[in-house]
């Protein structure tokens, strides 16, 4: 034990009791590996009375790899398909969820080096791309929801959500896509901070007003609301950039088009390891599950947190770091995540708090 957290490969065993799992050689996810023991010993349940979600008899499969670096995966509820970027391809590849699973590699091509994605309520994929947040309308035009705020590029879009009362827009602007060449381009200042204070951003649904809602995080990553919109949850991954950054998940209260009372909620931290956190989603009982990633095997992966108290419940151990995931499936119940060159996905007993 650590600090209260079992260590890799422990779990509870069928009557409750802690089995402590030895050394493994690294699995295997290729196409001819052997089936998967079960319970999957890399979903790792730790506290049993929050973390209810794992399911005994399914396990992690890996169902693409060959990106250089997947972000953003996003489920389309009315075309049961999930999309996700491929950064450095310049590209976005889309996952049907039929008998075969058939993938498209270049469902679009190029994409602005596009990163996040979202399906809004009307079913149309709106994305992060480098240099500006993009709608892809149902006749297949883009619209430009926002490329500018206060007369300056954006830095570089990440991460986007949509809240069903007034059709807002919600983005992260951290800039990553202008800092280095391998997943945009550099600014001409070659500051990390390419044009703005890194910040949060609001758009008007009806005015096309875009408004800077928060900069508390250094640099502003993931980001989801809670169950019922009361929270937004917001990943800050500045260590990348400040030495004085921490690993943490800010919350902040939401009411109406303002958010206040900014705090961090989750530390990353698991005993004398942290790992920043990329992007996040949340299920049905309010749990955060993070991608998170940066320190090595038994960390990197999916991370799950208790709302109350931003307490580490669970975890899905990965063997790549993850950048992303999303709820998806026809009962929102199965766990897509994209971590570095692939593709994973897992059911859990549990649901996706929102469309996706």
């Amino acid at each position: 034990m650590t600090n209260g957290l079992r260590l890799p490969h422990q779990d509870e065993g069928t009557h409750g009791v802690i089995r402590r799992g030895t050394h493994r050689p690294a699995r295997d996810f290729g196409p001819d590996a052997p089936p998967q023991r079960y319970p999957d010993p890399d979903i790792i349940v730790i506290d049993p009375k929050r973390f209810r979600a794992k399911v005994g008899n399914t396990a992690i499969k890996r169902l693409y790899t060959g990106c250089l670096w997947a972000e953003g995966p996003a489920w389309n509820a009315q075309g049961q398909y999930l999309v996700w970027s491929d950064i450095p391809n310049n590209r976005q590849l889309r996952y049907l969820e039929d008998g075969a699973g058939y993938i498209s590699e270049d469902f679009r091509k190029p994409t602005n080096e596009a990163n996040g994605n979202t399906f809004d309520f009307q079913g149309r994929q709106i994305t992060c791309e480098r240099t500006r947040v993009v709608r892809f309308e149902h006749n297949g035009t883009a619209t430009v929801l926002a490329d500018q705020a206060n007369g300056k590029p954006l830095n570089g879009p990440n991460d986007v959500v949509v809240h069903p009362n007034d059709g807002s827009i919600w983005f992260t602007d951290p800039g990553y896509g202008a800092i280095v060449l391998y997943e945009g381009q550099r600014s001409p200042n070659g500051s990390v901070q390419p044009y703005h204070k890194e910040s949060v951003y609001r758009v008007d649904a009806r005015t096309g007003e875009i408004r800077k809602v928060a900069d508390e995080p250094f640099k502003p990553n993931g980001i989801a609301f809670s169950p019922d919109y009361s929270k937004v949850y917001i990943c800050d991954s500045g260590i990348t950039h400040y030495p004085q950054a921490r690993n943490v998940v800010w919350q902040y209260d939401l009411d109406g088009d303002k958010l206040s009372n900014p705090r961090p909620l989750i530390d990353m931290a698991m005993g004398d390891r942290s790992g920043f956190p990329d992007g996040l989603r949340v299920d049905t009982e309010g749990n955060i599950w993070v991608g998170a990633g940066w320190v090595g095997e038994g960390y990197d992966g999916v991370q799950v947190f208790a709302p109350d108290d931003g307490q580490r419940i669970g975890q899905i151990c990965l063997p790549e770091c993850c950048a992303n995931l999303c709820f998806g499936g026809k009962k929102r119940n199965r766990l897509f995540m994209t971590a570095s060159q692939s593709l994973y996905a897992v059911y859990v007993e549990t649901q996706g708090a929102h469309n996706c």
